[in-house]
């Protein structure tokens, strides 16, 4: 398995292709939109800068990967002669089955279709293919080039040899594979988005300010950043996507999404990647500012 096809060149996208490249693969990089390319080959290319900076890898390394890693606008010759394809487009359902349905029709017979998903299920976007043996979950966690997990997610046709391929793959990486069945939320959302929801509830009913709640999970449990901040970092459209998913998929009110998470995306604050959400954001500044409509 050496020629790698990822679909969308968004954060996670680009982040599956940079670290793909890195270890050797052919990476062609889809995307139907060439600004989104453009930005994508930027971003790697700044990554791995910061990745020369640390003496992680030489500058021989840097020019190798970028030029393993070979941008598309066309889906169809995207995916020829592809022995892995992975979807990292956005979480939408009919978008996933319509992509899923198109790489099914291009891709070669043998070739392995993946999907990034964080929350949707791996047995309903395989069901619209016709090799449903051959669809998996492969859920890297963000930024991609530095954290170490991938949740493997089988669906319920998941043949076990992809399954075996898909966690030796991982390991080639240097990632950490961890296999998990195909329910919603899997593992990773399906116990940190009920605590950030419930971060926000805490915030939603005046239980305390935002830099207090998370001050106690980082100061109290030993969280690396808080749970307001990893939201804004996640993005809050896509915390409120998961939760709807959760909701659905287990029909608990547990999972409700908080009203000021529906009002705060409806209100197109959506974290970091809209410059507000709980904090605001400011490009060049590494200060962590509570935005002035939660400012105690």
């Amino acid at each position: 398995m050496r020629n790698i096809t990822v679909i969308g060149g968004g954060t996670m996208g680009n982040g599956i292709a940079h670290v793909f490249a890195q270890y050797g693969f052919e990476v062609t990089l889809v995307d139907v939109v060439s600004a989104v390319l453009d930005k994508a080959l930027v971003t790697i290319g700044n990554n791995l800068d910061r990745q020369v900076k640390k003496g992680a890898i030489t500058e021989a390394d840097k020019a190798s990967t970028l030029q393993r890693i070979h941008p598309m606008t066309d889906l169809k010759s995207g995916v020829a002669g592809s022995d892995l394809i992975i979807e990292a487009a956005t979480e939408h359902i009919e978008l996933k089955l319509k992509i899923f349905a198109d790489i099914d029709a291009f891709a070669q017979a043998n070739a392995i279709l993946a999907t990034n998903t964080s929350s949707i299920s791996i047995t309903r976007i395989a069901a619209a293919t016709k090799r449903p043996a051959q669809v998996i979950g492969m859920h890297f966690m963000n930024p991609v080039p530095v954290m170490k997990l991938v949740e493997v997610i089988r669906g319920y046709a998941t043949s076990d040899d992809v399954c075996s391929r898909i966690m030796q793959l991982s390991e080639q990486l240097e990632k950490v594979p961890v296999e998990v069945n195909d329910y919603p939320g899997f593992v990773a959302n399906r116990i940190l988005m009920p605590m950030i929801n419930e971060a926000i509830y805490t915030l939603y009913e005046g239980v305390s300010g935002v830099a207090e709640i998370d001050t106690v999970m980082k100061l109290g449990m030993a969280h690396p950043m808080g749970p307001l901040h990893l939201a804004d970092f996640i993005g809050l459209d896509v915390c409120l996507s998961i939760l709807r998913v959760l909701h659905d998929g287990f029909g608990n009110p547990k999972y409700a999404p908080c009203p000021l998470l529906v009002n705060m995306v409806t209100a197109g604050k959506l974290g970091v990647k809209s410059g507000e959400g709980f904090y605001r954001y400011t490009p060049g500044s590494k200060d962590l500012v509570v935005a002035d409509r939660f400012a105690r």
